[in-house]
């Protein structure tokens, strides 16, 4: 039974580890999307409030 657990780990535990990695990393990248994106709108709304006067 020990190497079964032993064996299973080996191989769904990589992938899990490695998929959890990857999630942690591209949170990061999409907050700082989200922050550019939203001072992007306020960048393009003031433009076009700008245009209309």
């Amino acid at each position: 039974m020990f190497e079964e657990l032993t064996a299973l780990v080996s191989t769904v535990g990589f992938p899990i580890s490695v998929s959890i990695y990857l999630l942690v990393r591209f949170e990061k990248k999409i907050e700082e999307l989200n922050k550019s994106i939203s001072e992007l709108t306020k960048v393009i709304t003031a433009v076009m409030s700008n245009q209309g006067k």
